[in-house]
């Protein structure tokens, strides 16, 4: 069998053309999955002077990564995730140092609304509960703070929580930068390319696609909603649930927000651009067909996000909807993400961000890459462990 080394960059970066069957690739690591995290990793580990291969079974960011809302928040966090958050925001607000671009980040306050009493006592004890692992960043806000700061929202609402410093950023210009940046230090990055099997021996991996195969001692499976199908082939049973979140986007209307909202006991994530278009979202659900990569959306669910987005805010009742799409995102049981060492030597797990790890991606790919690299990381990743779902998660 023919074995070679990893080959220089093509001029886009992109590897659409194929190999000899019998032909082997070598690298230092092998990532399934061309989605921020994964993008991320492959970052990471280039910056480490690895050599690196990425594989997407599509687009690069055809899902999740580029149909989101593009929320970086701290805001809500479950409180594992909180350091992450923390970290991932610092770099947030120096992005350009990562992947040469500002990936359309605008620092803005985040706030959950409290339509009653209940609602807001709710929020109270949340913040305690933040405060309570040392973290400080979630305040209360009273009805009079929450009218200075939104003043068109409905006359019912009795206060809020709000984040200060947290943000959003342009989903599409961010993984644009990140698969530029990607290309830029020598990763080879194969669109159209899904892996069809994987193997472990010798303290190697052995990764085969549709029409290429790979060896590296490193294998990092960061495939989003298809992650619990490569944990399989990796010999490992993780439970993920693929769910098609929907967004929508008005025309534009005359600006009345700066901050991101979202309501206590509704689903709901909203935000105005510059341009005067309003982004709403919430995790409603249209239908995900793994096989084809392909959504379908659902009226009454969109109905739903409307009916909550005018709830909050009745000036909304007057806006035309000119757009809605989806993007497919893996969910796991406790909607926390997978993020560490697989049962095999030198692979790892990055995905089941459960439709919050845009804002996570900058770290997540650091945390695989200090793995990788330094056989360590200083982030307390121990709850996202894949062990935690079972005892014996061998298949």
């Amino acid at each position: 069998m023919l074995v070679r080394e990893l080959p220089k960059p093509a001029a886009c970066g992109i590897v659409r053309t194929g190999l000899m069957k019998t032909e082997v690739i070598t690298a230092d690591a092998v990532i399934a999955g061309g989605g921020l995290h994964g993008l991320s990793t492959a970052i990471h580990l280039a910056n480490a002077g690895l050599r690196v291969v990425l594989l997407e079974q599509d687009r690069i960011g055809r899902h999740a990564s580029s149909a989101n809302a593009g929320g970086v928040r701290r805001l809500g966090r479950a409180l594992p995730e909180i350091p992450l958050a923390q970290a991932a925001l610092e770099q947030w607000h120096c992005i350009e140092d990562l992947v040469d671009d500002d990936c359309g980040f605008r620092e803005s306050a985040q706030i959950k609304v409290a339509e009653d009493e209940t609602g807001l006592i709710a929020l109270e004890a949340r913040s305690q509960s933040v405060r309570d692992c040392g973290f400080f960043h979630e305040q209360v806000i009273d009805a009079a703070t929450l009218r200075d700061m939104l003043p068109q929202a409905a006359s019912h609402c009795v206060g809020g929580l709000i984040v200060r410093g947290d943000g959003h950023a342009d989903p599409f210009a961010t993984v644009t930068a990140f698969h530029r940046k990607a290309v830029s230090l020598g990763v080879q990055v194969y669109e159209r390319a899904p892996v069809r099997e994987i193997t472990h021996s010798n303290d190697l991996w052995q990764v085969k696609s549709a029409l290429h195969r790979f060896e590296s001692p490193y294998f990092v499976n960061a495939a989003g909603a298809w992650g619990g199908e490569i944990a399989r082939l990796m010999g490992e049973a993780i439970p993920i649930e693929a769910q098609a979140l929907m967004l929508m986007i008005t025309e534009r209307i005359k600006p009345f927000l700066s901050g991101v909202v979202g309501a206590q006991g509704r689903a709901l994530s909203f935000k105005q651009f510059d341009n005067g278009t309003v982004l709403m979202g919430g995790a409603y659900q249209g239908k995900a067909n793994m096989r084809t990569g392909q959504t379908t959306l659902d009226a009454r669910q969109l109905a739903a996000n409307a009916r909550a987005a005018v709830a909050i805010f009745p000036l909304m009742s007057r806006a035309r909807v000119t757009r809605a799409w989806a993007g497919i995102e893996g969910v796991t049981p406790d909607h926390l993400p997978i993020i560490g060492a697989a049962r095999q030597t030198g692979g790892y797990h990055l995905f089941g961000f459960s439709a919050h790890g845009f804002a996570l991606s900058p770290i997540g790919g650091r945390i695989i890459a200090d793995l990788i690299s330094a056989r360590q990381t200083n982030w307390p990743i121990a709850p996202f462990s894949a062990s935690r779902f079972s005892k014996s998660s061998s298949v």
